[in-house]
Parts: structure tokens; sequence; C-alpha cells
């Protein structure tokens, strides 16, 4: 479901915007999930979808923050990405289709070999301990010992 324009302008930071709704690509190393390592789910930030869990999240050294899968596999829809003069599959949210980066098949194999490149700014953090106040109770069973 497409937001309005002028009310997404208006929520979002510029490079959120930029990132969400023009597939543009922040600068590697500059987002701030790329180091960062607490758990929790990162959802869209336009619609609030759940997108990733920080327990498939690792340190692919690339500059933005990297999953191994999504959360739900409905939660992500993949396309051809022939931009830049390249062959890259990229990855949206399935509900606001916001661009969120691209998936490469040079991601942990152990793992399933996918590295799910992603845009910080397309991602908003939920911690775990406050995933039941903001809505996500589902997910709070996946961070239980």
């Amino acid at each position: 479901m497409k937001k309005d324009d002028q009310k997404l302008r208006e929520q979002l930071s510029q490079t959120a915007y930029e990132v969400t709704q023009n597939a543009a690509t922040e600068a590697p190393f500059s987002g701030k999930y790329d180091q960062f390592d607490q758990p929790g789910i990162y959802v869209d930030v336009v619609s609030g979808e759940p997108l990733f869990s920080s327990l498939d999240k690792y340190d692919a050294g690339c500059g933005w923050p990297s999953f191994t899968k999504p959360i739900d596999k409905q939660s992500v829809k993949r396309h051809l990405d022939t931009s830049h003069g390249m062959y890259r599959t990229e990855v949206r949210s399935a509900d606001a289709a916001s661009h969120l980066g691209h998936v490469f098949t040079d991601g942990p194999q152990n793992a399933g070999g996918l590295r799910y490149c992603i845009n910080s700014a397309a991602l908003k953090f939920v911690p775990a301990s406050q995933l039941i106040e903001a809505g996500y109770g589902q997910y709070k069973s996946l961070f239980e010992a």
C-alpha cells in the first residue's frame, strides 16, 4: 500500500525517502545499523512491516547491514535491477514496495549462501525488549532462551 508522497516526505528523513522511494543507496559504512548488534527485529521504515531479525544479521564487511534471510519469505519481493550497468537482484518490502537494497549469492554457505545487503535508512529497529509494546509480540519467542 503506497502512502501519499507528501506524507512520506514529512515522515521520513531525506535519505530514507530517497532510498525507499527512489532506489538510492546510502554511502557504505554510513548507516546506523551497519555496526549495530542488539537483539530485535528490523521493520520497513515506511510501513512498519517486519523484515529481518537480528538473529540473521552478520558482519559481511561490505558497509551495509547484512542478513542471511528475511524474517518471513513473504515480507520481501525480488526484482531484476539492471541499473548502473550491472545485473543485480533488488529487494523491496512486500507491502509498501520500499526499496531496501539487494540480495547476493556470496553469503555464509552454512546459512543458505545469501547476503541481503540492506540500507539502514530503509529500516527501523525494534528492540526485543519492546516487541510486545510496539505491536510485534509474535516475534518475542525468537529471542527467548
